[in-house]
């Protein structure tokens, strides 16, 4: 019997496996949630704000000034300057600690408060403040007892608890917080966001809209509700949103990043990069807060360019990071390391399990676990069948892809049939629908969508150059092929391959597929190239059989005469009594 083709689960099935996911890091929300009370207002006469002497063209630059303009950089170059020049005061302190905290730099703020606390070690609202620095370092454990020493029980100290426990998978505690909530303006933006990040994307439009009819000078929370279309996948009404914002604020490095990511999903990477890299420009005041963030999306943009060198530090400030670092590791077939990193990731979203589903299809087939191979059975059936996503491509392309490792071929051609439109020209859909369709014995249908990957020309996926290389994609092909009755075509594909175990391999399929559709000639080559490398008795009979079967067919008058030229070629290979005898009959035959 044909020896069984080896078997690969779908590579790219899941859109989370074929372009790296893009995110966004919510400070902007956390920023609406956590609000650092401004300190008291620069006095005149303090050495920080006085009001500017008109007479005197060379005043110097005031704090509030610089305050007012969201200079964070220049508020700390004045602030430092005064610590220098020794006004190291309390209230200097404040300021120092609120304009790093506004300009990203946590760590700053955070030391700077701390040495606050120093001074005041009584004023125990601080704690909250240093809690806010470490949420945002991603010292999630540290900033809730740090929060907890805060007794005076504020609402800032509320809102930090409600997204640490969000943020510690502690659900008891998120109701309790939750129930503290009040509806003020912040602790409402505090309860969208962690809506936001549950992945309640229209709960969270819906208080965004309220509190908007209300103040409709909050233009920022146009980018929230921005934010929440594109998790919704409506980029066009993401960024017609977002343009009112834009107007008022075309500088903002929060809404330039979510416009470069409407710009990546709506048109490519080039046109996201270009959009991403205004905010290079020397007259942002060389503000960092979001840096990290530009520099994880520059990396999605670049089709994972740099990032080894980007992702490793954010693994602990941008959960995408993580995911996006197992999808670089499974993109160059790392697979081990990227099971490594999401092993112990709990998922919480689809796009998580998703991935946790491909990771785990990828690990079991590496090491022969039928164990991890119905783990991501069991991820694609939970995704697939969720409300949420039963109707979308991603939850279709689950389900294919659980009904591809349960092996039930007629019902992975009913998923991957109902989205086939989206992909015409994708290399790993075909792969995925070219396999299912052999599967069911649709060999036409499956050549078809080999030969668009054996095809493709371009340079854009790195994915095609290596599928038309892989042993497992060149088998079913030559399948396909020979079921088609083109074995020629089979044989060639073997004749294009260095010798090795899997070309010993390909040489087998040929063979017993040949035969058993009846193109002996070629089955022939094959057992006899197979009997040269093996002296298997096997492939002598299968030789002989075929070559016999060659024979009949130019008695027939379905093969040339000339052909058994080659077939007495192919004998002669063979020391065997039987050769002498066979040979003698055909040139019988001939000379009749």
């Amino acid at each position: 019997s044909a020896p069984t083709l080896p078997e690969k689960a779908p590579t790219a099935l899941f859109c989370c496996c074929s372009v790296l996911l893009l995110y966004f890091l919510f400070y902007s929300f956390f920023r609406g949630a956590f609000i650092i009370m401004l300190p008291g207002r620069p006095k005149a006469g303090s050495g920080q704000a006085k009001p500017a002497n008109k007479n005197d063209k060379k005043s110097k630059p005031e704090l509030e000034d610089f305050i007012k303009s969201r200079d964070y950089s220049g508020a700390i170059t004045l602030l430092e300057f005064n610590r220098r020049t020794g006004d190291d005061n309390k209230q200097n302190l404040y300021w120092l600690a609120y304009a790093a905290f506004h300009l990203g730099d946590y760590r700053k703020a955070m030391e700077t408060y701390q040495a606050v606390l120093k001074i005041e070690p009584d004023n125990k609202a601080l704690h909250t403040n240093v809690g806010c620095c470490m949420f945002y370092l991603g010292q999630y454990q540290e900033a809730e007892e740090e929060a907890q020493k805060d007794d005076t029980g504020s609402p800032l100290q509320t809102r930090l608890l409600f997204h640490l426990a969000h943020k510690l998978n502690d659900e008891n505690q998120l109701m309790v917080f939750h129930q503290k909530l009040q509806d003020t303006t912040e602790d409402q933006l505090s309860l969208a966001s962690i809506h936001y990040l549950r992945s309640h994307y229209q709960e969270a439009i819906d208080v965004y809209k309220r509190i908007l009819l209300d103040n409709r000078e909050f233009l920022a929370l146009n980018v929230y509700v921005a934010l929440c279309y594109y998790k919704l996948d409506y980029y066009d009404v993401s960024q017609e949103v977002l343009n009112v914002y834009l107007q008022s604020n075309p500088t903002s490095a929060i809404a330039i990043n979510l416009k470069a990511c409407n710009h990546f999903r709506l048109y490519n990477g080039k046109a996201a990069e270009a959009e991403l890299k205004q905010l290079q420009d020397a007259s942002y005041h060389g503000a960092t807060f979001g840096s990290d963030l530009m520099q994880h999306n520059m990396v999605v943009f670049r089709n994972g360019e740099n990032a080894l060198q980007v992702l490793p530090p954010l693994l602990e400030v941008i959960t995408e990071a993580r995911l996006n670092l197992v999808i670089y590791y499974l993109r160059n077939d790392e697979v081990e390391e990227a099971f490594n990193l999401i092993k112990d990731l709990e998922p919480s979203t689809p796009q998580e399990y998703t991935l946790k589903g491909v990771v785990n299809a990828a690990y079991g087939q590496l090491i022969d676990s039928r164990e991890h191979l119905k783990i991501a059975q069991q991820y694609f059936q939970l995704v697939g069948a969720s409300p949420s996503e039963c109707d979308t491509i991603p939850g279709r392309q689950c389900m294919a892809s659980c009904f591809f490792l349960l092996k039930q071929f007629e019902d992975v051609m009913i998923y991957l049939n109902s989205i086939k439109s989206y992909f015409v020209n994708d290399p790993d859909f075909n792969w995925n629908y070219g396999i299912a369709k052999a599967y069911n014995g649709e060999y036409k249908e499956a050549e078809e969508a080999l030969l668009m990957i054996l095809n493709d020309k371009s340079k854009k996926s790195p994915q095609v150059e290596k599928y038309k290389n892989e042993y497992v994609f060149l088998s079913w092909l030559a399948r396909c092929y020979i079921a088609n009755g083109k074995a020629r075509l089979a044989w060639e594909l073997y004749l294009k391959m260095e010798t090795s175990s899997e070309s010993f391999g390909l040489l087998q399929l040929i063979a017993h597929d040949c035969y058993k559709v009846g193109a002996f000639f070629y089955s022939a080559k094959a057992f006899d190239v197979l009997e040269r490398l093996d002296p298997n008795p096997e492939f002598w009979e299968g030789k002989r059989g075929a070559c016999i079967g060659v024979f009949r067919q130019v008695i027939a008058g379905q093969e040339p005469k000339e052909t058994l030229r080659d077939v007495i070629t192919m004998l002669r290979n063979t020391s065997n009594p039987q050769v002498d005898h066979i040979i003698s009959i055909m040139k019988k035959w001939k000379e009749a």
